[in-house]
């Protein structure tokens, strides 16, 4: 098959978006046995093409969204695609699956972001030929705000590369945590956007909790407006925790974020339709305190391969698996293999191209 993968304007492939790196993980599966082409957005200091991993990345003029949708359907004219999977963004889909009728246009949502309630984004909906929901909980999402499109939604989880996303050795643990300056102590880590939406504050105060029957640190991985940080810092300092501040981190040297770990707490605040760190963290081999919250439930089993906060406001229902998670190796160790076990059996990006293969060449 052709298949054209247009991505968002916002951040260039390859890039450090959690969307941008699903498009190109996908592309690279994808390519092993069709030809596939990635439209993204021009970028200071990336060619106006390249090679990665077997995808052809094609990148057009920019600006503004206006700009680059109407650059992607000049690309588009005069070729055929099998299929043209749209990321993300409903008015592109529809406007692409308008100019060109015949080619069979999906729209692959990530998030519920640039999907709301209104007339304009519905009418957009309308316009798909298939919709690809990242999790059971955002499909459910979509069919209660347009029931009219339900019969073409489908669900395809998302995946993570196992053979970089994998446990620590001894070795690379002392290596890593030395590195970003940290000594022994049971450590919790946090991956994400620094947004109030995340629940820092909430990870925070548990580790205030948990830190006087358990001697712990916190690692926050992340970056947000300077005002939000300041504030946390002076949450952190007034609750006597101790955190190190590692800012956000080129996706290509996460993994050795998660190596320096014992645990990773997922404290989101709001809906997640999936939570791609914590399969990240999962394939690391790390237990994986989450708020029940969206399509978390549907990656972390609680007691199994992770522990679930039904209350997840309140920072006392996360204290307690930090300390049982502090004081007990074996169950730390025991959650981190079953975790892991997890992702191989449902979260690799292969199996996530091979369900997205199998709806595409459906009829």
């Amino acid at each position: 098959m052709k298949i054209l993968i247009v991505a968002p304007e916002q951040i260039p492939v390859p890039g450090s978006g959690s969307v941008e790196i699903c498009i190109l993980a996908i592309a690279k599966q994808l390519a092993s046995k069709h030809k596939v082409t990635i439209i993204s957005r021009a970028s200071k200091g990336l060619p106006a093409q390249s090679n990665e991993g077997g995808v052809n990345i094609v990148r057009v003029q920019s600006g503004s969204s206006k700009v680059y949708i109407a650059s992607v359907l000049r690309y588009i004219q005069g070729k055929f695609f099998d299929i043209i999977q749209v990321d993300n963004r409903p008015h592109y889909m529809a406007a692409i699956q308008e100019a060109f009728p015949k080619m069979k246009v999906a729209l692959f949502l990530h998030s519920l972001t640039f999907v709301p309630s209104n007339g304009h984004i519905a009418t957009s909906l309308r316009h798909a030929k298939l919709i690809i929901a990242n999790s059971s909980s955002l499909k459910q999402k979509l069919t209660s705000r347009f029931s009219e499109v339900a019969s073409k939604i489908r669900t395809v989880e998302l995946g993570v590369d196992t053979s970089r996303f994998r446990p620590a050795t001894i070795a690379d643990r002392a290596k890593y945590r030395k590195k970003y300056g940290l000594d022994n102590k049971f450590t919790a880590l946090f991956v994400g956007r620094v947004i109030p939406r995340k629940g820092v504050p909430v990870l925070l105060k548990a580790a205030s909790i948990a830190g006087k029957e358990v001697p712990l640190q916190v690692v926050v991985a992340g970056r947000g407006s300077a005002s939000y940080m300041k504030q946390l810092r002076a949450t952190a300092s007034k609750l006597n925790v101790s955190v190190k501040w590692i800012g956000k981190q080129k996706h290509s040297d996460i993994h050795k974020v998660y190596q320096i770990a014992d645990c990773f707490v997922c404290p989101s605040q709001k809906h997640e339709a999936f939570g791609l760190v914590n399969v990240e963290a999962m394939a690391s081999g790390l237990p994986v305190i989450a708020s029940k919250i969206g399509g978390i439930p549907e990656i972390v089993k609680h007691e199994s391969n992770g522990f679930l906060v039904d209350e997840y406001r309140r920072a006392e229902r996360f204290a307690p698996y930090l300390i049982r998670l502090g004081k007990n190796k074996e169950l730390r160790n025991g959650i981190g293999i079953q975790a892991r076990n997890s992702v191989l059996q449902y979260f690799t990006w292969r199996q996530t191209a091979d369900k997205l293969l199998t709806i595409y060449l459906q009829k």
